[in-house]
């Protein structure tokens, strides 16, 4: 059995075209050992969401790409397929962008902010709170986490009404 960290690399240059072909994003591979089995969890997204349909669908993309490889020996493995959860940090421009409209809370230099997401462009990103609007470039925003708001209206023009 190869090592954990070799074995990840050859299973995301596995993966990542097969869902990048189904027109997804890889947002993450990881690989664990459960007694004999192997655990492998691929994290998918795309801009309009993932649905439980899309799920399904690139679980039988990257399943069927895993059983005509070799990667696990002989031994047994378990593919997760899921997308991120709302505890995913926010690091790349697209996971801005796939939030607009959502609570975040954000280091911006030496402070955190909590706002909401208001528009995300190749440079950065528009935040408004009680205090007003203001930008940040990608290269001042640390990772971001959405905050889970309950009891909140959907308003179409900040929802991207599209969620």
């Amino acid at each position: 059995m190869p090592a954990p960290q070799a074995m990840r690399s050859r299973i995301v240059a596995l993966v990542e075209p097969v869902v990048s072909a189904a027109g997804y994003d890889l947002e993450e591979v990881a690989v664990n050992q459960a007694g004999r089995r192997t655990v492998v969890r691929v994290v998918v997204d795309t801009d309009g969401g993932i649905t439980l349909d899309d799920i399904a669908t690139v679980s039988k993309d990257v399943s069927t790409a895993l059983d005509k490889t070799d990667s696990f020996g002989t031994g047994p493995y378990t593919l997760e397929v899921t997308s991120p959860g709302v505890d995913r940090p926010l690091t790349d421009p697209r996971h801005w962008r796939r939030n607009v409209g959502r609570l975040v809370t954000v280091r911006i230099g030496d402070r955190s902010v909590t706002a909401r997401i208001t528009a995300v462009d190749d440079q950065g990103v528009r935040l408004t709170d009680d205090k007003g609007e203001r930008t940040a470039t990608f290269t001042e925003l640390g990772p971001g986490k959405v905050q889970v708001e309950f009891g909140r209206a959907k308003n179409d023009e900040t929802e991207g009404g599209d969620r």
